[in-house]
């Protein structure tokens, strides 16, 4: 993502992604909602189809949620505290000082990130808090877990775009504008269906890579695998994502 351009892996799979992607536990937003002196105005940068905002809108007067594509923002979810907007993560057109917390959920690695923070510093009031944080690969018990691994591992390895390695080190390898507040352990854990899970996996961007790569649905044959092992027509399997947190009160000067 730049001022002029964005990495666009999402814009094609916005329907997919606005059914399939997991949703973050309640305590994480119980964390990050204490931070900030004030509980006004939050702005959810790169919200997709606003997998956050309702939580956030529940804990702050209001949100303002931006996406660089259009096709997520009008999958999002609506609330009478959030205000949607189509606006790059370094150009947010909002005001300056105007913003009590920023956030990003599962996004940070597709920035320009000196720009990025220097909109943040802009667009916070003094001492305002950044939040990010990132999910890494879900992880499943047994068979099930072994197929995943195979796919996410072997089939997709080659697909997975560089910035996928900062998700995968929980974002630790990033230098941030602020001093770490530590978070709590944290994980989003779902009883999914193989048909839910199966539309998870379609909205990986490695996923999507690899079927343009073979020119056919990667997915159906780990469906497929999956089928045999996960329980039976309607059964569902425990699906763990460690949920990784970086949040801290930003740092004014420039570096």
């Amino acid at each position: 993502m730049s001022g002029a351009s964005f990495k666009d892996y999402f814009s094609d799979a916005a329907d997919g992604y606005a059914s399939f992607r997991p949703r973050y536990p309640d305590a994480l937003f119980d964390f990050i909602a204490q931070l900030p002196a004030r509980r006004g105005t939050v702005w959810d940068c790169a919200t997709g189809s606003g997998q956050a905002v309702v939580s956030l809108a529940s804990r702050f007067e209001r949100v303002i949620a931006t996406d660089a594509s259009a096709e997520q923002i009008t999958r999002a979810t609506p609330h009478p505290r959030v205000a949607y907007a189509v606006a790059l993560a370094d150009a947010s057109g909002l005001d300056a000082a105007s913003v009590d917390m920023v956030t990003v959920a599962q996004a940070l690695h597709w920035f320009p990130l000196e720009r990025f923070f220097d909109e943040v510093r802009r667009v916070l009031v003094p001492d305002g808090v950044l939040a990010v944080w990132c999910y890494t690969k879900p992880e499943l018990t047994g068979e099930p877990g072994a197929i995943v691994d195979q796919f996410y591992y072997g089939d997709c390895g080659p697909y997975w775009s560089p910035e996928r390695d900062l998700v995968a080190r929980g974002y630790s390898t990033i230098a941030m504008p602020f001093d770490d507040v530590p978070a709590p352990p944290l994980s989003i854990d779902a009883p999914l269906t193989l048909t839910q899970f199966a539309g998870y996996l379609r909205t990986w961007s490695a996923a999507r890579e690899l079927a343009r790569a073979v020119g056919h649905d990667p997915v159906d044959a780990v469906e497929r695998a999956l089928r045999d092992v996960w329980g039976g027509e309607g059964a569902r399997q425990l699906v763990r994502w460690p949920v990784h947190v970086r949040a801290g009160h930003v740092r004014g000067e420039q570096r």
